[in-house]
């Protein structure tokens, strides 16, 4: 019993991680694009229709990840070629994407999706208490634990790292050191987007293997808070992540143990959870801006 409590904890969590992880690039890069929840339930209805066409997941996979890249190219030319606000242009992605996704989906509500099956490692799969939780989750659990261990390497092992690190600090004296700013924040963009896409493919293939409209369901709003809460560290996504993931795991357990509290309030803990964290960073603001990229959201135009 409690393994299995785990195991869903781990799986609540796992999309939160890979998406908030990709918009930690994004934002380390002085890019803020509010538009994850769109790209995320771009993916999820992607990745279900191309999986459910071909029969293989992991196309469905590939196919949220291409998906979720083309909207960030979009962002991305919206706001560093033709620099419009990234407020305004990541609210009009998500409103796009949700509208989007429930069009392309229309047909797909009721199908039976095809999951993701998990791994199964002779003996060590077995062990009791631990096995299913480390080895014998789906891929993409440890798709995202290694996505982690890999973007906290690049941001402050790796020279490529201190140079994004540099332009979210202050593009205009990395753009005097030579720096393309504008080409690197597109790939960090894509990243962001490519995660994003990844994430939605996850609830529509693993979470719950079918195609519900704005599936999502916030979980793009709570990436975004969670790196803000993470201090734009992926090691610090990833405790937030799976906080987060229990909190959402812990009102399901609470209903269906009869808790003598409205289901309304009971789900609607994560997110009363997200504004609670606002809330403790707000009042640690002095700390926050110290660890917050210096050019975060501020475009940047080169000299002609």
């Amino acid at each position: 019993m409690f393994e299995d409590i785990l195991i869903t904890i781990a799986t609540a969590a796992t999309p939160l991680l890979i998406a908030a992880v990709g918009e930690v690039v994004v934002e380390r890069s002085g890019v803020l694009n509010l538009g994850v929840e769109g790209m995320m339930v771009m993916g999820a209805v992607t990745g279900f229709g191309v999986a459910l066409a071909t029969e293989c997941p992991w196309l469905g996979v590939l196919a949220a990840i291409i998906v979720g890249m083309l909207f960030s190219l979009l962002f991305g030319f919206l706001t560093l070629t033709l620099v419009t606000n990234q407020v305004a242009t990541g609210l009009a992605l998500t409103l796009l994407g949700l509208g989007l996704s429930g069009m392309l989906g229309e047909g797909f509500v009721g199908l039976p999706g095809i999951k993701m099956s998990y791994l199964y490692i002779p003996y060590l799969t077995d062990v009791p208490y631990i096995g299913r939780l480390f080895f014998g989750q789906d891929p993409l659990f440890y798709v995202s634990i290694l996505l982690t261990a890999g973007v906290a390497w690049f941001l402050f092992r790796s020279r490529a790292g201190l140079t994004l690190r540099s332009i979210g600090d202050n593009h205009t004296s990395a753009h005097a050191l030579g720096i393309k700013v504008i080409g690197i924040r597109y790939l960090a963009v894509m990243f962001g987007g490519a995660c994003a896409g990844l994430a939605g493919a996850y609830l529509s293939l693993v979470y719950t293997p079918q195609w519900i409209e704005n599936m999502t369901a916030g979980r793009g709003w709570i990436a975004l808070a969670l790196v803000v809460f993470a201090s734009w560290r992926p090691w610090r996504v990833l405790a937030g992540a799976y906080l987060f993931g229990a909190v959402s795991i812990g009102q399901l357990h609470a209903q269906a143990l009869g808790v003598g509290v409205p289901s309304q309030l009971l789900s609607s803990l994560p997110y009363l959870a997200t504004v609670v964290v606002l809330v403790l960073i707000s009042r640690n603001r002095r700390l926050t801006m110290v660890n917050t990229p210096a050019s975060l959201g501020r475009p940047f135009v080169p000299d002609r």
